[in-house]
């Protein structure tokens, strides 16, 4: 017999935050879940840094001078913003808004700090922390990117090193292993379904 009670809840679309320290392979992971055809909207994040010789204006990030970014900030375009090694990055709030009215879930890359922000803007986004197998791991990425100036590459290793300690202010933690990347596709992907199949759907408004 079934409940009258009951009925099939239908999916809302899901706000996801993957974050997490610079050399955890944030950029692998989405990129990886992109080629495997995985039905999400990317949010391309807006930024003043330089664009490095692998990007790609718009694809990457959408990257402005300073005079733009404070014009968006001026004009409320962006859901969050924040200073990121020295360079402004913020999340368009629009193109937000347009996947998720679309049914999309929609899915934001943004550093540990703009997480946190995240939050407590919307509390029923779904936060994802990123990792490595160990400490020692993350550093040996940094180092092993050559993107930086030793200088810089020092900031990235002290600042990354205190994001570790703030894993406990998300829902989910995933380790990215070394040549593991489709292991760590498959469990987000997995944290995905299942957040579709609460009873108490997580629904977001901005």
């Amino acid at each position: 017999m079934t409940d009258p009670d009951f009925k099939i809840i239908k999916p809302e679309p899901l706000l996801i935050v993957l974050s997490g320290p610079s050399g955890v392979g944030k950029d692998s992971v989405l990129t990886r879940m992109q080629e495997r055809g995985a039905p999400f909207h990317f949010v391309v994040t807006a930024t003043t840094r330089p664009m490095r010789a692998t990007e790609i204006n718009g694809r990457d990030y959408f990257f402005v001078g300073s005079d733009e970014f404070a014009r968006m900030i001026e004009a409320n375009e962006l859901l969050e913003y924040a200073i990121v090694y020295n360079d402004y990055k913020g999340i368009p709030k629009q193109q937000v808004r347009d996947a998720l009215a679309s049914g999309k879930d929609v899915i934001m890359r943004i550093d540990v700090q703009g997480a946190a922000t995240i939050r407590k803007l919307i509390p029923n986004a779904v936060l994802i922390f990123l990792t490595t197998e160990s400490e020692e791991a993350m550093v040996e990425r940094l180092l092993a990117r050559q993107t930086e100036t030793p200088e810089g590459l020092k900031l990235r290793i002290a600042t990354a090193r205190q994001e570790l300690k703030r894993a406990s202010e998300f829902d989910y933690a995933v380790i990215n292993r070394q040549s593991h990347l489709d292991e760590t596709v498959d469990n987000i992907l997995a944290i995905m379904v299942a957040e579709h199949h609460r009873v108490q759907q997580r629904k977001v408004t901005l």
